[in-house]
């Protein structure tokens, strides 16, 4: 219960890092594996400061063998004067929230790290952290355990160690197992996001090294083109439309460059940086590029006389349609919602993007017009399939907001309140009755489907408004979708605070999961990105004990674990599927918000997970089936 009292002793002051370790998520996002690498790119961003500063020209990052991470630049060191606090500024700067030298804008013009807290957090949710600083011929040492000190400083500065020509920081630290659900960065993840970094930073070289046992690598990555080879790859393998088009401009202290290429599909991968940091949920500089751009094509499409006085303007969709583009800002002050920095909220930055835009494209395009054609004539493609389309997805979207097209399938549950409303996709209709059953009819929706519903990265649009199980999926969620050739999707609208995919602990329902999500994040990629999505954990096997109570076990190494630990007899009890369970084990092990276990479903690099999803579950098999063959010994297959 608590406290009936609410007075001066029940404030709390949390000193120094303390804050950063009770609430870790309001500074990296979460304590799963996003936010493990987070720690990285905190450190890694610190070092491309210096770049940008005109100070580092090569950045060494290594997975140690014991699980730490070591970053290393050339730049000019952590400073390790003394500082008006009294001790050394390098402890200053890795041992206290918000102090840093990205705030007057003088020793940096433009930074990622803008709010003092990146190097201090890695520090306070490190076990251990070591630091090596080479400045001014001298190389001195720093080390903290859990964000607090163990060394001695000497009259308050730190001690030399030996002397050096070189100068630059070296940080290496060991996540904290108490803070993190697992320790092991991803590998792929980073080696993603580095190589990303090379290419927004063509004088910059990273060499990457991995020492862990097993997965023994090293690589370099160095992109003198930028951006442009940038676009290349993102479009590697697809037929171009044009050269990439690349400008760079400044308007108003904002410097703004931009790669584009259109290539012969209907889909639109546009990718917005600010200070080298990639803006996931995008922002103001996408907003003023998108609006400068329609702008210019319908423009240019009336004076050519491709649209007539009668016809309607292309949508910003159908412009965009076939357009791979890369808009990268350096901004000295931006705003940025959340210290993860996933959205640009700088109003300045719409106004610097639209007229860099439009001073450069419309020199640009006065200047080839065949290649002006070729995008005016992708926009009136995609015009095309988007008005032939317009009647399904009118009938669609024009029911009430709890008025279902469901076949008589959905089990609605009795609350009206979004936030408190779960909505269940279960395999099968055996599992759906059992689910329907069991469930909590308040707060719980049941949603049997089929089989395997549609692939719908190889399907075309109207086969996908045409399929039963998808339209009474989006008809359920209430949202709409958004994908290609518009936008009607509008998450206010949902109806339901958790969609959780239930399917059998078994390949064909991991199968039948794999389908489901590249259906939401096609579609509805907003619900996956606002944590709305979730898989649900069912317990492949029971165990009885002659004496005891029974145990679910989740998978083969929990059994395994059981096996070691218990002595004496026991049955074991092999679920095939969720049908097999009666409503009372269906709610206990599945549905049951107080026992169960769901996987919250995430996107880290959603460059990563737009090429994967494309290489998985489309049409072009050699690239899969390497995918298969180098990641071959990850798989875990059901026996």
């Amino acid at each position: 219960m608590a406290k009936t009292q609410y007075n001066a002793d029940s404030i709390t002051v949390l000193e120094g890092l303390e804050a950063v370790r009770k609430r870790p998520g309001m500074y990296i996002g979460g304590v799963g594996t996003k936010g493990l690498n987070h720690l990285i790119y905190e450190i890694v961003d610190n070092s491309v400061d210096e770049h940008l500063a005109g100070f580092c020209d090569e950045i060494w990052v290594t997975l140690e063998a014991d699980g730490s991470c070591t970053v290393r630049d050339s730049g000019r060191g952590i400073p390790v004067e003394m500082h008006k606090k009294g001790v050394s500024a390098e402890r200053v700067v890795l041992a206290t929230l918000h102090a840093g030298g990205k705030f007057d804008n003088e020793a940096y013009k433009t930074s990622g790290g803008l709010h003092g807290v990146g190097s201090s957090v890695v520090n306070a949710l490190s076990e251990r952290m070591d630091v090596k600083i080479c400045r001014g011929g001298y190389i001195y040492h720093d080390a903290y355990r859990r964000g607090v000190p163990v060394v001695e400083l000497e009259n308050g500065l730190l001690p030399v160690v030996g002397k050096t020509k070189e100068t630059g920081t070296q940080i290496n630290f060991l996540p904290d197992g108490e803070i993190f659900e697992k320790t092991k960065f991803k590998a792929e993840w980073l080696k993603s996001r580095l190589h990303e970094t090379a290419y927004l930073n063509p004088r910059l070289r990273i060499h990457y090294a991995n020492r862990r046992p097993g997965e023994e690598e090293e690589m370099d990555y160095h992109e003198p083109d930028g951006i442009v080879a940038y676009v290349r790859e993102l479009n590697a393998g697809k037929e171009a439309v044009h050269e990439p088009i690349y400008y760079k401009g400044v308007s108003e202290r904002i410097e703004v460059e931009a790669a584009i290429q259109f290539v012969d599909t209907f889909e639109e991968n546009t990718l917005g940086f600010c200070n080298n940091i990639f803006t996931q949920e995008g922002g103001t500089h996408l907003m003023g590029f998108k609006t400068r751009f329609t702008q210019l094509i319908n423009s240019y499409a009336r004076e050519l006389g491709i649209l007539k006085e009668k016809d309607a303007n292309f949508t910003g969709a159908d412009t965009r349609n076939g357009m791979t583009a890369i808009i990268a800002v350096k901004h000295p002050d931006p705003i940025f919602e959340g210290q993860t920095k996933t959205k640009l909220a700088s109003a300045d930055a719409t106004k610097a993007v639209f007229s860099v835009t439009g001073d450069e494209l419309t020199r640009y395009f006065d200047r080839n017009l065949e290649v002006l054609k070729g995008i005016i004539g992708c926009a009136e493609k995609s015009a095309k399939i988007r008005k032939a389309e317009e009647k399904a997805r009118t009938n669609m979207l024009s029911k009430s907001r709890f008025s279902f097209d469901s076949n008589g399938k959905l089990a609605n549950c009795e609350s009206r309140d979004p936030s408190m409303c779960e909505i269940f996709i279960v395999e099968g209709d055996s599992a759906g009755g059992s689910a329907k059953t069991a469930r909590n009819r308040k707060y719980q929706a049941i949603l049997p489907i089929r089989g395997k519903i549609l692939n719908v990265e190889k399907a075309s649009m109207d086969k996908v408004l045409a399929n039963a199980e998808i339209k009474t999926m989006i008809n359920a969620f209430g949202c709409g979708f958004s994908e290609g050739y518009g936008n009607d999707f509008d998450i206010s609208k949902l109806r339901y605070n958790k969609i959780i995919l239930m399917t059998d602990a078994d390949v064909d329902g991991s199968h039948i999961d794999t389908l489901l999500l590249t259906f939401l994040y096609r579609f509805m990629p907003e619900l996956i990105y606002n944590g709305h999505v979730y898989i649900a954990m069912p317990p492949l096997y029971k165990v009885v004990p002659k004496k005891g109570e029974g145990v679910y076990l989740y998978d083969d190494k929990e059994l395994e674990r059981y096996r070691k630990t218990h002595k004496g007899e026991f049955t074991l009890q092999r679920y095939k599927g969720l049908g097999e369970m009666d409503p009372d084990q269906l709610w206990e092990t599945t549905l049951d918000p107080e026992r169960r276990v769901l996987k919250q479903v995430e996107i880290e690099d959603a460059r990563m997970a737009s090429e994967i999803t494309e290489m998985l579950m489309g049409n072009d098999v050699p690239p899969r089936r390497k995918f298969i063959y180098d990641h071959a010994d990850e798989a875990e297959i059901d026996a």
